[in-house]
This record gives structure tokens, C-alpha cells and sequence, in this order.
């Protein structure tokens, strides 16, 4: 933490300045330390998983003599070493296997690891397994799932109005399908855990893992001990974006298994690419719409029924695919509606979190619903979709019957639509679309609203630990994990705010479950808002008896005891934070303190799809031009000009960089990052080779971000700031829909073309073809 020193007048380091992320010069200077640097235990063993040659059926034969015998093994473990529940889904369902027993279910599914000397002893020995079986065909697409009735779970629908009499009133209606691809998250750090035995039995676990809390317990089960017993440790990821949520468990109780087993420290690294064949990805959710509409493009009725591949099981699908419906009216009232999402089993790896957790496929799908809508009346679909925003006293209630009580667009996007020239750049663009037979540009400017807390309510709850020295040096641990988001940095300028401190002597400390117990994983963009609020909620308790031992040794009021920078008034005595310290401590006044938040307000009735699932929502909008080569498929970002609600912000700076990578993530899922399975079942884009994610040069030259300046909260959040980790990815919307744009000048604007995501070349391509044919026909 920089040194920084404050003046007379003001804290270094205080809420609302831009300060770098707290590791900034630790990462350029390669000396943050990740799990994989941590210097090694003497004795520390690697641990490889190891798979069969077949996708899915029953295991016939399993020969691992081969394995045992080869150069380093130490031990080779299967299911029946697990001495508790052979399950690490984060629901305990017990359809999560930490290694396959009697059946595979998808391709490269672990059945057993090899614990070597060395890592690449462990990973040349895992080939050399010999796993029989009753090859099945496997189940891959949205398609084979739905046509063999395999699901995962139930389907689910929320209903607000009579859809079927408002279909039918409606002067006119439209149909339309959307296929919405999935995403790999491409972490910079794979996944990775270090085990260390401990005395009597117990486990120390270093975790690469956004849910301490979540790695523990279902060790803890899988090991058959008490939680206390497993002590989960993370300072830092290198990047998770969802990924690990709840993927981490299954690889720390590997570790942990074999360290048990063992007596020897043991880390398991995945290589890339089994971490990219053996983890979960973005979910691929499928729309098909109804909408009824009149002719000035009022949306009267909407039928949507979204289909999601969720994999081989459960893991977080369910909820997933709830906040897919919660999205698909984004910013749109929808006076009648109905959406139901059937939740799929396919023969692939489970599909699991990802920044916007299943929100950024609804919300394309029902964008792409009312750019349809748009064409069909021959608007501009800003126009459209201005046209049903959501309203401030009436026309606010959501498909879910939550009010939306603070609802911002209309005044934020009449701004970006000002400040970003769309209106002369729309008719600039048909002028040279009418010029250029062959370079097409689009243009579009789409809305985000976000849904902000976990919609698994119990999981809204927070905890924090702050201990103050002798010295007046501060310890802060909370709940909270980083991964690169600045979520750290926020919490220490919080409590700096608190006791009026430069944040330079705050200690972060790493997440650790045997200080801050029962945690939510970092995740749902809650994480500075319910641990802000615990570390406050800490620092405060501390404060209160400051103020009343101050009071008592300076003989005044409670009221007369000021915390100023860097300094204390107590009536007419003046003395610096740690003199106050020193004095508290000597006088046996207790200077450590935990702190606890439940977020307010939140319920939700599953049964009948109805409640307040979110505390508030997260606002935004974006403004993307595009340029396609009609005879390639290729395009191309031109410029990208955003506003970003974030209420108050805590760090400009941080929430900038969070704006900014979430957009281009975003971008890279609807236009350059395609998941590919062959008809075998195996995941063929499991590299950089294959995979493609943006690039520097895909970063748009012009490219404007800007901070809400009238940004507020009006719920009681940590000093009124607002979400930033998840809603951003979502502007990324208006680049898909710019290249739709582009292609649909076509054929005069008249209709939606064919495009699903991501918006590949070839899929361009296609959609200019089949545009072309349509305007010949």
C-alpha cells in the first residue's frame, strides 16, 4: 500500500479519489505473489487429473497399473479413496462427482489423479491410464437435449399479465429466434490450489477461488470433517470472472485428498488446456419470442421460451437461468409477459457463473425482440426503445412484480444520445452505407439495467474483522476476494473514511476463512457493497469506543470528540490517531472488532415468481459503430462511447478500468470468442489457437467512458455508490447490435437479419447472404 500522507484538511486515500489498485506496482514489477509462486513446502508433491478416450457411457475397464508404475507417482487416487460425499456441486446436489465412478458424462470428466514428484511426471503419467467402456452417444446441443427431454431440472416461468388476450388485441405481432452462444472466462491465472497437511488431520488450503467459504465446507464433506478443520486462504486471483465461483472445489479437494493421503504438501495446477476442456463456461441460451405491438412500436404483449445448456449437471444453472428471465425486459415495461426457460442436460461440461450470470443472455434476447420491433414500424430502434422504457410512477412494475423504484435511463441515455452526436453520425452513416457497396457501417446505442444483489437471498450477508494495533496501524481481513477488480482497495478506503486515516496504514490481509467465517462468494457485483458495509460496520464499533473513552479522559461530551485527519478533538485537547490508540490501550479499551451486513429489503417467492429480488439496479448505456466487409464477414469496433451509472463512486479510477474491461469482455463474447464442439462431443477451442479472445488491437480507436456525474443511490449502500463489476459487460450489447445495423442497411432497414451470437465472420457473412437473397427475392 503506497505510502501516501495526508494534509491538515483531508486523509490520503480517502472515499471518492482515484487510487491505483492496491497490487498496480507489485503486478508490473512481477512481484505479486499467486498461488503458483508460493514458494513451495519442502516434500510439496502435483497432482494431474487423468480421463478416458470416450464422451459419455459406462466405465467397463480401469487399469492403472501403468500409471502406478511410471517415473515419480507417488499414489494414484479414484472415487473409492474419497472417504466422504464424492460431490463438490455447490448445491450439494450429488450430481458433481470430484471423480467420475462407474460412468463418464462428458469429455476429459477427471476419473483419476496422479500425485508425482514433479508436475510433468503427474501429467505424463495421467495418459498412460486405461479406461475402457460403453461408449453412448452423446448429447451435445440445445437441440439433442430438447429432442431426447433432457433436462437438468424443472422449467421455470414468471407471468405478469393476460399474454394470450394481449397477443390477440395486439394490432400487430412478430416472432423471432435468437441463439446466444457461451463464453470460455480465459482467467490469466488457471485453476489452481495448494494443499498443506496439518495436525490431527486438518487442512490448509491456498485456492485460486472467489468462495472461500464454499471451498471449505465442501471439502470439509468430500474429506468427511468438520469445516473447522479446513482453513482456506486466497490473497489474490489472476482474474475468475465467475469461474471460480464454484469450479475451485473440485480441484482443492484433490489436493487436499492427496494430501491427506500423503503426509506431503500438494498443488494441483491445471494446464490451459484441460482447464478449458474441464471447467464450465458461459451458459448458451436459446430465445424464441412472441411480441404483440401497435404501430408507433408500444410493446403490448411479449411470450418468450428460452432454452439453456447447462451440461452434464446443476452446479449454479438454476439461478443462472432465473436471472436470464429477470433480464429480458431490461429496460422495457412489458404490460403483459410471460418467460419460461427449460433448463438442459447435455453430455458437456457443466456450464457454471460468469460476469452477469446469465443476465446478458436474456437481455440479448430481448433486445434482439425489440430491434425487431423497430423494423417491423420503420423507427429508429433508439426511438423504440425509448418509446417503452420503464416509467417513474406507473409503467414500473417488472415480470417479476418488483417496482422499479430508480429508474435513470430516460435522462442518461438523452445524454449519451447528445454528447456522442448519434443523430448526425446515424444520417453520416447512411450516407456512406449508400456510397460504399461493399464496407457496410452500423450504429447503435443500447441500455443496460442490472439487477443488483444475489438472488439466492440468504446468500446477502457479509463480514468483516478489523483489528487497530498499539501502534495505530490497522488490520483489515473481510469476506471479500480479489481478483483483479479493486474490491480491496475500495474496503481500505472505506475504512480510512471511517477513522479519518490515510489509507497507507491499513493493512489488506487475504481472505481467510479461519478469520471472516460463513462468506458469500464474491460474486452477483455485491462484493463492495455488503463488505464495505461489514468493514464499516467493524470500524465503527471501534470508533464508538474511542469516542466514549476520549469523552471519559478528556472530560467531554461524546458529541465534542471529532475524528479529523489523521487526528482527534476531544473538547479542547487535540492528539494524533495513534497517541488516541496508545492511550485506549493502555486503559484496556478493546481495539478489535468483526462487523456484520445482511442486505435489506430483498425476498422472492420462487413458486410464484414474484418478490424483490434485487436491492437496486446498476444503470448504463453505450453507443458502438461498427464497420463490416460485406464480402468477408469481417468488422471491425469503430468507436465506443459509454456513460456509466455507478452512484457515488468510491474509486473513479477502479471503476473506470471495470467499465472499460467489462465492455470489452463483452465485446469479445458477441463477436470473436466461439465455443465449438465437434459431433463426437469434445471441445475443439480449448487454446488461444482456437479460442480468440480481444486483443489490444481490437480495443476501438475511439473509445470515451465517462462516470454519470448525476449518479446516486437512492437505497443506503456504502456511501451511496453503486455496483460496477457485472453491468458493464452488457454495453457490449450495442456493438452486436450496431453490426446488426450494418447488415440489415441491406435491405433498407427493414428487417432484423439472421444473426445469432457471437457475431462471427462466417456468421456475418451469412446474414449479409441471406440479407441479399431476401432483397432479391
Amino acid at each position: 500500500m503506497d505510502k501516501m500522507q495526508g494534509t491538515k484538511d483531508r486523509i490520503a486515500g480517502g472515499i471518492a479519489e482515484s487510487l491505483r489498485h492496491d497490487s498496480a506496482i507489485n503486478h508490473v514489477r512481477g512481484r505479486s505473489t499467486y498461488i503458483d509462486d508460493i514458494l513451495e513446502p519442502r516434500g510439496t508433491l502435483h497432482l494431474a487429473p487423468g480421463s478416458a478416450d470416450f464422451v459419455c457411457g459406462r466405465i467397463t475397464r480401469l487399469d492403472l497399473s501403468a500409471v502406478g508404475q511410471a517415473p515419480g507417482v507417488v499414489t494414484v487416487l479414484t472415487a473409492s479413496d474419497i472417504p466422504g460425499h464424492n460431490d463438490f456441486s455447490p448445491t450439494h446436489s450429488g450430481d458433481d462427482p470430484v471423480l467420475a465412478d462407474g460412468a463418464v458424462e462428458y469429455s476429459g470428466q477427471p476419473i483419476f489423479a496422479v500425485v508425482a514428484e514433479t508436475h510433468e511426471q503427474a501429467r505424463v503419467a495421467a495418459r498412460l491410464g486405461i479406461v475402457e467402456g460403453e461408449a453412448e452417444t452423446p448429447i451435445i446441443s440445445i437441440d439433442d437435449a430438447l429432442a431426447n427431454n433432457s433436462y437438468v431440472s424443472d422449467t421455470h416461468v414468471m407471468e405478469r399479465g393476460d399474454v394470450k388476450a394481449a397477443m390477440a388485441a395486439a394490432p400487430h405481432t412478430l416472432s423471432g429466434h435468437m441463439d446466444v452462444g457461451g463464453q470460455d472466462h480465459f482467467y490469466l491465472e488457471g485453476q489452481v490450489a495448494l494443499a498443506i497437511p496439518m495436525e490431527d488431520g486438518d487442512i490448509y488450503l491456498h485456492s485460486s477461488t472467489q468462495h472461500p467459504s464454499e471451498v471449505q465446507h465442501n471439502v470439509a464433506n468430500i474429506l468427511d470433517l468438520p469445516a473447522h478443520s479446513v482453513t482456506v486462504e486466497v490473497r489474490r486471483m489472476g482474474g475468475a470472472f465467475g469461474g471460480k465461483e464454484s469450479q475451485p472445489a473440485q480441484w482443492a479437494a484433490l489436493a487436499a485428498l492427496a494430501a491427506i493421503k500423503t503426509g506431503c504438501p500438494v498443488k494441483c495446477r491445471l494446464d490451459r488446456d484441460d482447464d478449458m476442456i474441464m471447467t464450465g463456461k458461459r451458459h448458451e441460451i436459446r430465445g424464441d419470442w412472441h411480441v404483440g405491438f401497435d404501430g408507433e412500436g408500444h410493446i403490448l404483449a411479449a411470450d418468450v421460451d428460452m432454452a439453456t445448456r447447462c451440461g452434464y449437471s446443476k452446479d449454479l444453472s438454476d439461478a443462472i437461468s432465473d436471472r436470464a428471465m429477470f433480464h429480458f425486459d431490461n429496460a422495457y415495461y412489458l404490460d403483459a409477459v410471460r418467460i419460461s426457460c427449460a433448463r438442459l442436460k447435455t453430455n458437456t461440461v457443466s456450464n457454471t457463473a460468469f460476469r452477469g450470470f446469465g443476465g446478458p443472455q436474456g437481455m440479448m434476447i430481448g433486445e434482439r425482440m425489440v430491434e425487431a420491433v423497430a423494423r417491423a414500424v420503420g423507427k429508429d430502434p433508439l426511438d423504440v426503445r425509448k418509446l417503452n422504457f420503464y416509467g417513474i410512477d406507473e409503467r414500473n412494475i417488472t415480470p417479476f412484480h418488483m417496482t422499479v423504484e430508480d429508474f435513470v435511463l430516460d435522462e442518461l441515455v438523452d445524454e449519451l444520445e447528445e454528447k456522442s452526436g448519434y443523430r448526425r453520425r446515424r444520417l453520416e452513416i447512411a450516407d456512406f452505407n449508400r456510397g460504399n457497396p461493399v464496407i457496410k457501417k452500423g450504429l447503435a446505442l443500447t441500455p443496460v439495467k442490472f439487477g443488483i444483489s444475489f438472488t439466492t437471498t440468504f446468500l446477502n450477508q457479509a463480514g468483516a474483522l478489523i483489528h487497530i494495533y498499539k501502534d495505530g496501524s490497522i488490520h483489515l481481513n473481510h469476506g471479500g476476494t480479489e481478483m483483479g477488480q479493486g474490491l480491496f482497495m475500495k474496503v481500505a478506503q472505506i475504512v480510512a473514511e471511517e477513522f479519518q486515516v490515510d489509507v497507507g496504514r491499513i493493512k489488506i490481509s487475504a481472505t481467510n476463512t479461519g478469520k471472516v467465517p460463513n462468506t458469500s462468494a464474491t460474486a452477483a457485483s455485491s462484493g463492495t457493497d455488503m463488505n464495505g458495509m461489514a468493514a464499516q460496520a467493524a470500524a465503527q464499533t471501534i470508533k464508538r469506543r474511542l469516542i466514549a473513552f476520549a469523552a471519559q479522559e478528556f472530560d467531554c461530551a461524546d458529541g465534542d470528540v471529532k475524528f479529523l485527519p489523521n487526528r482527534i478533538n476531544a473538547g479542547n485537547h487535540v492528539l494524533t490517531f495513534d497517541e488516541l490508540v496508545n492511550k485506549a490501550y493502555l486503559s484496556r479499551v478493546q481495539l478489535s472488532a468483526t462487523g456484520f451486513y445482511r442486505t435489506p429489503k430483498i425476498h422472492y417467492d420462487r413458486e410464484t415468481a414474484s418478490g424483490r429480488p434485487f436491492f437496486y439496479f446498476a444503470y448504463g448505456a453505450a453507443v458502438s459503430e461498427v464497420a463490416i466487409d460485406t464480402l468477408t464477414g469481417e468488422s471491425r469496433v469503430l468507436a465506443v462511447d459509454i456513460i456509466h451509472d455507478v452512484g457515488k463512486s468510491l474509486n473513479p479510477a477502479l471503476d473506470i478500468g471495470q467499465i472499460e474491461g467489462g465492455f470489452v469482455q463483452g465485446m469479445g463474447w458477441l463477436t470473436s470468442e466461439e465455443l465449438w464442439w465437434n459431433d463426437e462431443g469434445r471441445l475443439m477451442t480449448h487454446a488461444p489457437s482456437t479460442y480468440k479472445i480481444p486483443t489490444c488491437g481490437d480495443r476501438p480507436e475511439h473509445f470515451n467512458i465517462a462516470i454519470w456525474d448525476k449518479g446516486t443511490n437512492v437505497e443506503n449502500t456504502i456511501h451511496r455508490s453503486k455496483a460496477v463489476g457485472e453491468p458493464p459487460l452488457m454495453l457490449a450489447i450495442s456493438v452486436f447490435h450496431a453490426i446488426s445495423d450494418a447488415i440489415s442497411s441491406l435491405g433498407d432497414y427493414a428487417v432484423v437479419p439472421d444473426l445469432d451470437a457471437p457475431a462471427t465472420p462466417e456468421r456475418i457473412l451469412m446474414a449479409v447472404q441471406a440479407m441479399k437473397a431476401r432483397v432479391q427475392a
